[in-house]
């Protein structure tokens, strides 16, 4: 092979390598590290691509959990608004089955006071008894009567209608009650009517 041939030949081989490299053009010779540099580059956009698919994941992982919270806290709102109105609608419900063997006692009674052979000892009995059924009822509910006779005027949970002059009591003190009054749960609900001495 002649040296024209040689030269030919080698020149193809250098324009072949110069063809193979990225970014290099053609008859221009390679920097140094310059293959190193574009794989770099290729490494980092896949590094930072990496991380936006993270950062999407992420965010779309807290976007539902904020849906979640959002349904649990309107399902929760729903039925405390619900538990309230049934509250209120049924809040007497106990008080008022309590009271249903007073009307019973109290339908007895009528019919028994309506009969040929009544007597007036057994409806006064009968109307004894339903009124203890019925003070019952009361004070489990934590309604409480005041009958304060004998006591001192308290003028926070009695109202004194007149006042007497009394001998045999000192003053101030409660020697008639007119209408007793009644306390729900240690709150006044109505005070005592009372006649207080002088």
């Amino acid at each position: 092979m002649s040296s024209e041939e040689h030269q030919i030949k080698r020149n193809k081989e250098i324009a072949a390598e110069d063809l193979g490299k990225p970014g290099q053009v053609p008859g221009e010779e390679a920097e140094p590290g310059a293959e190193v540099e574009a794989g770099a580059e290729e490494t980092v956009e896949e590094s930072i691509e990496q991380q936006l698919d993270k950062a999407h994941a992420t965010i779309k992982e807290y976007w539902e959990q904020i849906l979640r919270l959002k349904a649990e806290i309107e399902n929760n709102r729903k039925r405390s608004v619900r538990d309230i109105e049934n509250a209120h609608k049924y809040a007497l419900r106990n008080f008022s089955e309590s009271l249903l063997p007073i009307v019973d006692s109290m339908e007895m009674a009528q019919k028994a006071a309506e009969a040929e052979n009544a007597s007036l000892e057994s409806i006064i009995e009968g109307t004894e008894l339903t009124m203890s059924m019925f003070i019952q009822v009361l004070e489990k509910h934590g309604l409480q009567e005041l009958d304060p006779i004998g006591e001192k005027f308290d003028p926070e949970q009695h109202q004194a209608i007149s006042m007497v002059e009394d001998k045999s009591a000192e003053s101030n003190i409660v020697v008639s009650v007119m209408q007793k009054g009644f306390m729900l749960n240690e709150r006044l609900v109505r005070p005592a009517m009372v006649v207080v001495s002088k």
